[in-house]
């Protein structure tokens, strides 16, 4: 059973940066993509970033050029890089995991298994 733990977020300022990780346990199989989501207050979660297990990515619109995604195959842990944060990207951020990798999108619904989600919070 495929497990995901993710870190504790963070409280930063605007123009701050932080890097959240996701320990996943349970799955050796391959392929695989991971991604992080994100729900900010009142909103519909919304994909941030994607990685295949090949090392192909993929960011949202609202974070490209702010964010980067990687994994350590050797610590399978998923990790997140924001940069440049502002107060709209204050959300609860849960990373995500797909067996097979079967479709490479920002998708919500394409995810069977989650974390618990961790809050991330920017104060301007």
């Amino acid at each position: 059973q495929v497990q995901l733990l993710e870190s504790v977020g963070g409280s930063v300022q605007s123009g701050g940066s932080l890097k959240l990780s996701c320990v996943i346990s349970g799955y050796t199989y391959s392929p695989y993509c991971m991604g992080w989501f994100r729900q900010r207050p009142g909103k519909a979660r919304e994909g941030v970033a994607l990685i295949h297990i090949d090392d192909s990515r993929m960011a949202s619109n609202s974070v490209k050029g702010r964010v980067s995604v990687s994994h350590d195959n050797t610590k399978n842990t998923l990790y997140l890089q924001l940069n440049s944060l502002k107060p709209e990207d204050t959300a609860m951020y849960y990373c995500a995991f797909q067996p097979g990798c079967h479709v490479f999108r920002l998708s919500a619904s394409d995810f069977p298994t989650w974390g618990q989600g961790t809050q991330v919070t920017v104060s301007s």
